[in-house]
């Protein structure tokens, strides 16, 4: 618990972040395009003119992060510099240059009545956004939210508590000098459990919540929520390996998804080879891996391949974000199926081979939010999709599912018109 707040003045502190943001909602509903554009590029340049003070703070989270023994990958995550701050501003300018989702006409019909119905996009309201570690979120989220109108409270992780708040004082600041309304973007400043159980109960202020991190921190949040809620679950990835793939293009897709980037969501943590390829190919990926120093944990079958050391029943139900492979070998199609529907998280999922009925029956009988064929994991993400920065990957059916984006952040209006028509 915070040493200077009790929990009783959390509460009270985190509900009138709630008033502030639904007052904001509203303001914010008003805003045409090019009023919210303009704020996005003020917020741009305000995390540039920030550059110095953000790199400061994260110097503090790395330090912290260092006592902690966070591993490589994680403080990877977390690191900032002044590069990794001009992409964050170069991805608020793209994200102005999408078009806004507000208003859109989804569909319009007429009634034999007379009566004419459009269905149309408007905001969601106040979105309550839960993540850890990566200080990027701090503004994906903000700037999402704001281009879809809606206001936003934000409650990141400890290791990253310094950078998000430089980040957000400086979004808030200079968007503010653009017409951005009071309490828009809001960051809790303390990173006790209690904010979590709060925010979650604060139904009467929040429309929608979103966590973003780890599975204990999803379910907390799930088990507590008392508004709608969109889970970012685990990104244990797959991908299969057919007999009659090009082992070459498979060989660097599964090196791509595992190593250009191990430490997120959809980097790749098993790798399913078909047995009729497996003395072939699992020596050459295996190769390709230790030149980039990962370990490889497979099954027994594996082992008889290639060395590795043991995998376990928990290697398959476990997400790295690491330099960590799991390999399995398979004796079929419908093996590789049957073991990535019991431990997928429902991310995203890869076959390679070049037999498109195959790649077919895969992506039909998979239950996941992104399937692949032929293309790394690592595809797996908003602005690859064309969507612009995202809020995360959804592991949901209803509502919003992979890459959330603007789209995602609206919900929509029955806007009703006639001339006097009454039910009598």
């Amino acid at each position: 618990m915070s040493e200077s707040l009790t929990p009783e003045q959390i509460t009270s502190a985190i509900h009138e972040m709630g008033r502030l943001a639904k007052r904001a909602s509203y303001a914010l509903a008003t805003l045409s395009a090019d009023q919210k554009n303009a704020i996005l590029r003020a917020m741009a340049e305000g995390l540039r003119d920030a550059t110095d003070s953000i790199v400061a703070a994260n110097v503090l989270d790395i330090s912290a992060g260092e006592e902690n023994e966070l591993s490589a990958a994680m403080l990877d995550r977390l690191r900032l510099d002044a590069s990794r701050i001009e992409a964050i501003a170069s991805g608020i300018e793209q994200v102005a240059s999408l078009a806004d989702p507000v208003g859109d006409l989804i569909s319009e019909w007429d009634r034999p009545n007379g009566i004419h119905i459009q269905q149309v996009r408007v905001p969601i309201g106040v979105i309550g956004i839960i993540f850890e570690s990566r200080p990027n979120v701090t503004s994906d989220a903000a700037v999402l939210c704001l281009k879809s109108g809606n206001a936003t409270i934000l409650r990141g992780g400890k290791e990253a508590i310094h950078s998000n708040r430089a980040i957000a004082h400086a979004l808030q600041s200079a968007g503010e000098t653009a017409g951005l309304p009071e309490g828009a973007i809001q960051l809790i400043p303390f990173t006790d459990r209690e904010s979590v159980s709060v925010l979650a109960q604060m139904d009467q202020f929040l429309d929608l919540i979103i966590p973003r991190g780890g599975k204990g921190l999803v379910e907390a949040v799930v088990s507590q929520a008392r508004m709608p809620v969109i889970k970012h679950y685990d990104g244990i990835c797959h991908t299969y390996i057919h007999p009659d793939a090009d082992r070459n293009m498979a060989r660097k897709i599964v090196v791509d998804a595992k190593t250009q980037k191990p430490s997120v969501c959809n980097a790749l943590e098993t790798l399913l080879v078909h047995q009729d390829i497996a003395a072939q190919f699992l020596p050459e990926v295996a190769e390709s891996l230790r030149t980039k120093s990962v370990e490889i944990r497979g099954c027994e079958r594996t082992r008889s391949h290639i060395d590795a050391i043991p995998a376990t029943d928990a290697d398959w139900d476990t997400e790295y974000l690491d330099t960590i492979l799991a390999i399995r070998v398979v004796d079929s199609i419908e093996d590789a199926i049957s073991h990535i529907n019991a431990h997928s998280s429902q991310h995203s999922e890869c076959i390679i081979t070049e037999d498109s009925s195959v790649a077919s029956r895969f992506m039909r009988e998979l239950d996941s939010a992104c399937v692949f064929h032929n293309v790394s994991t690592r595809f797996a993400d908003g602005e690859e999709f064309g969507f612009g920065a995202e809020i995360g990957i959804s592991t949901d059916k209803l509502h919003a599912r992979g890459p959330m984006a603007l789209k995602e952040l609206t919900s929509y209006q029955y806007r009703i018109t006639g001339d006097g028509q009454t039910k009598s």
